[in-house]
C-alpha cells in the first residue's frame, strides 16, 4: 500500500495521501460539526492499513469508535454504501482496528506518566512562561538532584529540590551560581497551577515508553492509540504539556532516516489552538522547531482545528497536505479567515477556492495533497470516504473489554512510587531536625549539671561563712612586754611557794 484514499473529487479525481509525503505533516481544519473527527478516523484507519502506528486525540469521545467494527445496524450504514459507492470504493467493509486507549487520569484508557526528569528543566520552564532568571535557577535544582542522586520524578520532588537549593544558597552559591529565593518562590506557585490542572496524575511512574505507542499488531497493521481527552482538554495547559512533551521526545530518540517510504508514526494533534492559545513565544518556537525538525525522522503530523488561523504562521508553513472543511462567514474576522485559508491552496480553474469554501456540505472538504514530486496537488472538492469502523463512540463495556486485552496494561495501570528526591531530603531534614535537637538536649544537661555544680559551690561557701574565722597567728608582743610578763610569773610562782610551805609548817607544829 502507497496511499491512502482520502475522497474524490467533483472532477472525478481520486484524492490519495501518498505515504512517502505523509510526514510533510498535514491540516485538518473546519467548523464544528463539518465532518473533521471522520477525516481524522479514516485517515488514522488508512494508516493502520498500511502498517503505521497512530498516535490520536479523542477530545469528544467519538473517536474511540475505531476499536469497532462498523455494523449494517448503524442507522447511517445506507448513506455509508451510498457514499461508497459514489466515489468508487467498492471494496468498501467493515472492520475494527488493533487500539490502545490511554488517559492521563486513568478512567477512559491506561494511565499516562512521565517524570520530571525526562521533562526537563527547559520544557517546563517554557511551558510556565518563566524569566530567564528562574529558568536558571530550575536548571540548579535539576543538577543538584543529578549530581547527589535524587531521582526527580513527580512534583513533590521537584518542589522539595527547588526549597532545599533555596534553604542552602550560601553553600551552593560557589559552585552553581546565585540562587534567588523570591525566584524558588514564584516557580512554587507556577508549580501550583500545573497541580490544580492534575498534573500530579501526569507526572510519576512506570513512565510512558516510545515503543508502546509504536507498535503494530500480530498481523502487521499498525495500533491505533487513542488518548481519551474529554477531561484532559479543560485543563489546556497540562493538555499541550503532554502532546509538546510527547512530541519532544519522539524527536530526541528517533533516529534522522530522511524520507522514509512511508511514516513510522502518524501524530494527530485535535483541539491544536490550545497549544498556541497564550502560549508564551518560547514555546511557540519549540513547536515550530520539533514540526520542522521531526519530519526526517519520519513522524507524519497533523494538526486538527476549527480554522487554520488557530495555528501560527510559522507551524503552518511547515504543512504541506491540507483538508479543508466547510467554514462560516458570520464576521468580518471569519471572512478574512476564509480568505487567507483559500489562499493557502493551489488554485482550481473550475471554480473559486473562496466562494466554495462556505458552501461545502458535511463529508466535504476542500483537499490538496503532495504529489509525488513533493507539490501542492491542485485543490478539488471532494466527497470525503466513510469509516470501516464504527461511526460514533464505543460504549463503556466495549472499551474496558479493549482495555482487558490490551498488550499493554499491566506496565501502566498500577503506579510505582519508589524512593525520589522527596523522600531523601524528607529523611535529610528529619536527620537535621534530630541532630539539632540531640545537641539541644546535650547543651540543656550540660547546661543543668553545671548550675546544680554552680548551686553546690554556693551552698558549701554560706555554710563556711557561719563558722567564727580562725585567728591565723598570735598578735606579736615587744620583748619588754614579754620580760615583763615572765618577771611576774617568776616572782607569782616563788611567791606561791612560800605561802604554800608557811600553811603547812603553822599546821607542823600544832
Amino acid at each position: 500500500m502507497t496511499s491512502i484514499f482520502i475522497g474524490t473529487d467533483t472532477d472525478g479525481k481520486r484524492q490519495e495521501l501518498l505515504l512517502h509525503r505523509a510526514n510533510r505533516h498535514g491540516l485538518i481544519a473546519g467548523a464544528t460539526g463539518t465532518g473533521k473527527t471522520v477525516t481524522l478516523q479514516i485517515l488514522s484507519e488508512g494508516f493502520s492499513n498500511a502498517g503505521v502506528p497512530v498516535f490520536c486525540v479523542d477530545v469528544k469521545g467519538d473517536l474511540s469508535g475505531i476499536s469497532q467494527s462498523g455494523s449494517k445496524s448503524h442507522k447511517l450504514h445506507e448513506k455509508l454504501i451510498s457514499r461508497a459507492k459514489k466515489i468508487g470504493l467498492e471494496d468498501y467493509d467493515y472492520k475494527s482496528f488493533p487500539t490502545i486507549f490511554w488517559d492521563l487520569y486513568g478512567e477512559g484508557g491506561h494511565p499516562v506518566r512521565t517524570t520530571i526528569t525526562e521533562m526537563g528543566p527547559t520544557l517546563l520552564s517554557r511551558l510556565m512562561d518563566l524569566s530567564n532568571v528562574q529558568e536558571g535557577v530550575m536548571a540548579i535544582a535539576f543538577d543538584v538532584a543529578e549530581d547527589n542522586d535524587w531521582p526527580l520524578l513527580d512534583l513533590k520532588d521537584l518542589k522539595a529540590a527547588l526549597t532545599f537549593v533555596s534553604e542552602n544558597r550560601k553553600d551552593l552559591l560557589y559552585e552553581y551560581g546565585n540562587i534567588s529565593a523570591q525566584s524558588v518562590g514564584a516557580i512554587i506557585r507556577n508549580l501550583l497551577v500545573l497541580e490544580r490542572d492534575g498534573a500530579d496524575e501526569f507526572f510519576g511512574e512506570p513512565a510512558l515508553k516510545l515503543s508502546d505507542i509504536m507498535r503494530e499488531d500480530m498481523s502487521g497493521n499498525g495500533i491505533v492509540s487513542v488518548l481519551a481527552a474529554d477531561q484532559l482538554i479543560n485543563h489546556p495547559r497540562l493538555y499541550s504539556t503532554f502532546l509538546l512533551w510527547l512530541l519532544s521526545e519522539l524527536f530526541e530518540e528517533l533516529p534522522e532516516i530522511g524520507d522514509p517510504d512511508k511514516p513510522i508514526l502518524a501524530f494527530f494533534f485535535d483541539e491544536a489552538h490550545l497549544l498556541f492559545d497564550e502560549a508564551p513565544k518560547a514555546l511557540v518556537e519549540k513547536i515550530e522547531q520539533v514540526s520542522r525538525l521531526i519530519r526526517s525522522k519520519g513522524v507524519s503530523v497533523f494538526f486538527v482545528t476549527q480554522n487554520p488561523t488557530d495555528i501560527p504562521d510559522s507551524v503552518l508553513g511547515q504543512v504541506g497536505n491540507r483538508i479543508q472543511h466547510a467554514l462560516r462567514a458570520y464576521t468580518p474576522k471569519e471572512q478574512k479567515a476564509i480568505k487567507s485559508s483559500a489562499a493557502s491552496f493551489r488554485p482550481n480553474p473550475a471554480f473559486k477556492t473562496q466562494d466554495v469554501i462556505t458552501d461545502l456540505g458535511v463529508g466535504e472538504a476542500l483537499v490538496s495533497v503532495l504529489d509525488a514530486k513533493g507539490r501542492p496537488g491542485i485543490v478539488g472538492q471532494t466527497l470525503i470516504r466513510p469509516p470501516s469502523s464504527r461511526l460514533g463512540p464505543a460504549t463503556n463495556s466495549e472499551r474496558k473489554n479493549v482495555m482487558s486485552r490490551s498488550p499493554v496494561g499491566s506496565q501502566y495501570d498500577e503506579p510505582i512510587d519508589r524512593k525520589s528526591a522527596y523522600e531523601v531530603l524528607t529523611s535529610k531534614r528529619k536527620k537535621i531536625a534530630e541532630d539539632k535537637e540531640a545537641v539541644e538536649e546535650k547543651a540543656a544537661k550540660q547546661k543543668a549539671a553545671q548550675e546544680k555544680t554552680r548551686a553546690k559551690t554556693n551552698t558549701r561557701s554560706k555554710t563556711k561563712a557561719k563558722k567564727p574565722a580562725r585567728r591565723r597567728g598570735r598578735k606579736r608582743q615587744s620583748v619588754w612586754e614579754t620580760g615583763a610578763k615572765q618577771v611576774a610569773r617568776t616572782v607569782g610562782s616563788q611567791l606561791g611557794r612560800q605561802i604554800v610551805r608557811g600553811i603547812l609548817g603553822g599546821l607542823k607544829r600544832r
